[in-house]
């Protein structure tokens, strides 16, 4: 009976934990030149994403705070979006990506600062930029700088 009862709520459960875990509407690039191309041609602006995604706490909880919000997703597509992860765990990217990430970390990210956000027009200059995240559930600031170039 016991069997039973379980099988019967294994797909809530799964269903739940899916609904609860979906992810933003972004549509990541992961090199900025291709972004800028698409920026060129949607005119719009690209917004880097500098994150430490598995050792950097306060970029774990901005994922969370921000990124699943309604409030973003109503913004968000007003961006090219540029993923540059910086992994502790180098597994997580492939050889390829973890050297591209660490040039533009280097060429966009000089203080090496996680969780930086920069937004760039579609020449690739950089026009702002907001960095780290207090973990308080304040997301004001990124939302000032998101609405900033709408």
């Amino acid at each position: 009976m016991k069997k039973v009862i379980l099988l019967l709520f294994l797909p809530c459960l799964l269903m739940a934990q899916e609904i609860k875990a979906q992810p933003s509407n972004i549509e990541w690039q992961y090199n900025l030149d291709t972004a800028i191309e698409k920026a060129k041609k949607q005119d719009k602006k690209v917004l880097v994403y500098f994150t430490g995604s598995d050792w950097c706490a306060p970029c774990k909880m901005l994922k969370k705070d921000l990124f699943e919000t309604t409030e973003f997703n109503d913004v968000s597509d007003n961006y090219i979006w540029v993923y540059i992860d910086m992994p502790r765990n180098q597994d997580l990217l492939t050889p390829d990506q973890l050297s591209y990430n660490k040039q533009m970390v280097s060429k966009l990210n000089k203080r090496k600062v996680f969780p930086l956000f920069q937004v760039l027009n579609k020449k690739g200059k950089v026009l702002d930029e907001y960095s780290g995240y207090a973990m308080n559930g304040d997301i004001r600031y990124h939302m000032q700088l998101l609405k900033k170039y709408l």
